[in-house]
């Protein structure tokens, strides 16, 4: 029996107060293709839009058939009202310049300076962490209407909901630290500075971390108003696809981060000559039921796979108005042997 699929994304572009759009899934599933093309549609309706990859293995260039360079938002060619830009979503802790070791009364020894940032360092995922938080203190400076992610693997997404944590483990560290081995390292002054230094460097460490904290608590407590920020997944009607997607509509129900929409992408409409194309076909539909029976609430937006890459503004384009069609997916009889 055919299914008609109403969902679409029509009801994103309705939600005027939206402030941040997540959009994640397992790689390769056209993540990039539907956030660039989403953040497009916002743009045509008057909103100031900016659209960030915080994906190691950038796309957007490529995607927009266009090089983002540099730490600014450079402005999309032919897209009135867009802007992108590509970051580095993990920086080498020697370069996060923590603590910042200005303004000490004499100079701090080289080695003093490494302990302490190896001390830092030794926190899984820290790193990610505070890049994460001074990518949010600098979009405060950024004056748009909303902001597109097209974020990392499903994996790396869900690490950056886990932030908040690692910065509490890290001045849960610092204060331990300071309490117990505070006369060790004033023993090593020697090698390490003054006494006065050090205490000096921890409580600029921990107002650092303290002021990062309020930081990603903030973007956290926005993360969790659904009139401000909601997660879109893209996935492709497989095993996998599927998997991911329950694991990140799982995790996200978990820190309570709003979600209700689906694009199931690269979706199969085979000619009857085709019996290959038929056979996966087939293999789709009982995915794509399965994604409807578990997901009844959500939006399902259905989307064919292409004949051509979706690259430039002209493919873009023609993608954002398959992302507000509705679409029969026909049932399909494999043929006898």
């Amino acid at each position: 029996m055919d299914i008609t699929y109403e969902g679409t994304l029509q009801n994103i572009i309705d939600q005027k107060e939206l402030k941040w759009i997540f959009v994640g899934g397992k790689g390769g599933v056209g993540k990039t293709t539907t956030s660039s093309s989403l953040a497009t549609l916002l743009s045509q309706h008057q909103r100031k839009v900016l659209i960030i990859s915080t994906d190691p293995a950038h796309n957007l260039s490529d995607c927009f058939d266009q090089k983002f360079t540099g730490k600014e938002p450079t402005p999309v060619n032919g897209i009135p009202n867009l802007a992108a830009l590509e970051i580095d979503p993990k920086i080498d802790p020697n370069k996060l310049n923590f603590p910042d070791f200005q303004g000490f009364d004499g100079e701090m020894d080289q080695g003093t300076k490494t302990f302490l940032s190896e001390i830092i360092s030794s926190v899984p995922g820290i790193d990610e962490a505070m890049s994460f938080s001074e990518l949010i203190n600098s979009l405060d400076n950024f004056n748009y209407d909303t902001i597109v992610f097209d974020t990392a693997p499903t994996g790396h997404t869900l690490r950056l909901l886990n932030f908040p944590d690692l910065l509490d483990k890290g001045l849960e560290k610092l204060l331990t630290l300071k309490t117990k081995f505070g006369s060790l390292l004033g023993g090593l002054q020697g090698a390490f500075g003054s006494e006065d230094q050090l205490n000096s460097t921890f409580d600029k460490m921990f107002e650092k971390f303290e002021k990062m904290k309020l930081s990603v608590e903030k973007v956290s407590a926005q993360m969790k108003d659904p009139k401000r920020t909601t997660f879109i997944a893209v996935c492709i009607p497989e095993f996998l696809s599927l998997y991911e997607t329950e694991r990140l509509v799982q995790e996200l129900a978990k820190y309570q981060i709003d979600i209700h929409n689906i694009v199931i992408n690269q979706v199969l409409f085979p000619e009857d000559n085709c019996k290959m194309c038929k056979s996966r076909s087939k293999m789709q539909k009982k995915y794509y039921d399965q994604m409807l029976d578990l997901y009844d609430d959500f939006h399902i937006v259905v989307v064919p796979l292409q004949e051509e890459e979706v690259r430039g503004s002209e493919k873009l384009l023609n993608f954002c108005k398959l992302l507000l069609t509705s679409r029969t997916v026909p049932s399909v009889k494999q043929e006898e042997n």
